[in-house]
């Protein structure tokens, strides 16, 4: 149950949208800067999110994209389905097809537990709880401390 890099990408970029001045749209070009993704897979990776009605786009020199209202409380494991789909909650740890307690793939007794506290973590974790964190400074999802963003710089 490793995150695919799309996901990262959705949930860095969501989080990063979080911590900025809320309706100001952030281009692409600087999403992807801070967080070190490349445009072209973030931008795919946003339009997903955009026409999921997550974040607001807009076109032109003023354009980008922000959280739409009340986006920031959407909670991390919907961003994961949008992105994973289904199959996110469901597969085998080993990818055994009928895996489950009346026919346990080696792993299963092992995982079942880990993997549904993991997924009650997510269930339960928020874009703005993550984006909390970033701006207390406990945590990051980019490189550049926040108080330089915030400035411009």
């Amino acid at each position: 149950m490793i995150l695919s890099r799309t996901s990262q990408y959705a949930l860095q970029a969501l989080v990063y949208l979080a911590t900025q001045p809320e309706g100001q749209p952030v281009l692409i070009r600087k999403i992807a800067a801070q967080l070190g993704a490349p445009y072209a897979y973030l931008a795919k990776t946003m339009q997903i999110l955009s026409k999921a009605k997550l974040t607001n786009s807009f076109r032109g020199r003023k354009g980008g994209y922000c959280l739409r209202d009340k986006a920031n409380h959407i909670a991390v494991m919907e961003v994961l389905l949008l992105i994973e789909g289904a199959r996110f909650v469901e597969p085998c740890m080993l990818g055994v097809g009928k895996c489950s307690d009346d026919t346990p793939c080696p792993l299963h007794c092992e995982w079942q537990p880990i993997k549904l506290a993991i997924l009650r973590f997510f269930d339960e974790s928020s874009l703005s709880q993550l984006a909390d964190e970033v701006r207390s400074g406990r945590s990051r999802v980019f490189d550049i401390q926040l108080a330089m963003l915030s400035r411009g710089t």
